[in-house]
């Protein structure tokens, strides 16, 4: 019998999640994750993490996995990597200095060069800024610099000794043209004329990236039976969680709630936003996949948590006495400052106080809404440019938060259901792992239908109420109208 188990990685911010499926038993056999963080003490603006810290992760989590099922059977694995994040090497293919990542907001003035050279609005956090930002306060980093890479091709390159690329994960650098996916001249003459022979090959979504050496396997901790095993493309994280969670088709949004929120659906068609609102990324199957991000999302509880002290459960349930609209108190949420909208250097507000409402529950009740607000406006806009959007799966750790779901589904006007499978990024990447296998040895099956029996829903989808809906339609358009006179 062939080897049947496919092994995926999601590399976060916060964190590296796997998982081992077995083909042959339609089972998740096997999870690990390791918890990490940023690099402490650095300037306001700056969010960076050491390439380093994910390979400790990444052994961590296979040593875990290698407890619970014989990773001897892995045939293919595949990586989900946080997308944005800059990976630069030398000529020795070392790691010259910490990798800037999504949320870091200290290349905003780079940014607005870029947009405005481009015009085209670039965000401070793709890449692209981040290698001006390099160019100009790093020199002499930037003189050694051979070899630009995103943080799962990062990955993919110490597994098999190749340095590739694919579309989805490339179209969140801002030298990329995803309508027809490839690399801009015109992006990369902005950054630097070098930049053509720093990037690696652009390669086919879901087609090999290359095989696990001898090297990637010592390096990973995988047995040395693995050496050889197909390693996919992989994605970024959003293309691989859309995998995971079934955004395969047409009419089905994934929202996914971590410390940023993004919202995603598949498009059989290129999407293009003129405000610059919805990124017209590719997917990892060889679609498209319109994508909000904001940067404001568990965070901004977690704030609200520490100030007021409980639990989030204590929260929730003070929220609950609450009725829609927090009794007219609005929060603002861009505690990061924001991408959508694209105001890098905002700041939260909370607006309407009124004796009484400076309470807990009030607070928390209007952060929740703050942000489902932001994500309906994301939302509203996929529909203005004729993507339909009638079914919401929730991922992410603020998925299980029941009060929410019900504020989300009211706020999107859309059917909110739970994903079974929470960490839908490394699914994501086990199953185009498994799929790219399966098609290099002769098979011709979609990815939809090939991942949709291991997506699984939990429990029962709300419904948004008319009532609920139409109220929440108000709070939105008056959300907008405060942003606007607070930011312009």
């Amino acid at each position: 019998m062939q080897r049947g188990l496919y092994l995926g990685f999601d590399v976060g911010t916060q964190g590296t999640k796997a998982l081992v499926i077995d083909t042959h038993a339609g089972a998740i056999v096997a999870r690990a994750s390791s918890s990490y963080g940023l690099i402490e003490g650095l300037a306001p603006g700056h969010a960076e993490q050491h390439p380093d810290t994910w390979w400790r992760a990444l052994r961590e989590t296979t040593a875990a996995l290698g407890e619970r099922c014989d990773l001897r059977q892995v045939a293919g694995l595949a990586v989900s990597g946080q997308q944005h994040g800059c990976v630069v090497l030398d000529a020795a293919g070392e790691v010259i200095r910490p990798a800037k990542l999504w949320c870091d907001t200290s290349t905003a003035l780079e940014a607005r060069e870029l947009s405005n050279a481009l015009g085209r609005e670039i965000p401070a956090g793709f890449t692209a800024s981040k290698l001006v930002w390099l160019k100009r306060h790093e020199p002499l980093h930037w003189a050694r610099v051979e070899l630009v890479l995103l943080p799962h091709d990062w990955v993919n390159y110490k597994l098999t000794g190749l340095a590739t690329m694919e579309p989805g994960d490339a179209s969140g650098t801002g030298w990329f043209e995803t309508r027809e996916r490839r690399f801009s001249a015109r992006a990369l003459a902005a950054i630097d004329a070098r930049m053509p022979s720093l990037l690696p090959p652009l390669i086919e979504s879901g087609s090999v990236a290359g095989e696990l050496t001898a090297d990637g396997a010592r390096w990973i901790g995988l047995p040395r039976e693995c050496v050889g095993a197909l390693v996919a493309t992989g994605g970024g994280d959003n293309m691989m969680s859309a995998i995971g969670s079934g955004a395969t088709r047409e009419g089905l949004a994934v929202v996914s709630l971590g410390t940023s929120a993004t919202v995603f659906a598949h498009a059989p068609r290129p999407i293009d936003d003129p405000s610059g609102s919805i990124a017209p990324f590719c997917d990892s199957s060889g679609g498209w996949l319109p994508l909000v991000c904001l940067m404001n999302a568990t965070g901004v509880l977690e704030e609200v948590r520490a100030a007021f002290g409980g639990t989030l459960d204590d929260l929730t349930r003070a929220a609950r006495e609450v009725e829609r609209g927090a009794q007219g108190v609005t929060f603002v949420p861009f505690l990061m400052g924001e991408r959508v909208p694209n105001l890098p250097q905002a700041s939260g507000t909370l607006l309407g106080l009124r004796p009484g409402t400076l309470r807990a529950g009030h607070v928390f009740r209007a952060a929740l809404e703050g942000v489902a607000l932001n994500l309906a406006g994301g939302v509203n806009r996929m529909r203005e440019l004729g993507l339909a959007v009638d079914d919401v799966r929730l991922v992410g750790g603020g998925a299980r938060n029941v009060l929410w779901r019900s504020i989300l589904a009211e706020a999107l006007a859309a059917r909110v259901s739970v994903l079974a499978e929470t960490e839908s990024g490394a699914l994501g990447a086990a199953l185009q792992a498994a799929w790219t296998v399966a098609r290099v040895r002769g098979a011709r099956l979609a990815l939809h239908d090939f991942a949709a029996p291991w997506v699984k829903l939990e429990g029962a989808a709300i419904e948004p109420s008319s009532e609920g809906t139409a109220r929440y339609a108000d709070l939105r358009r008056a959300f907008a109208e405060h942003v606007r006179r607070l930011h312009g």
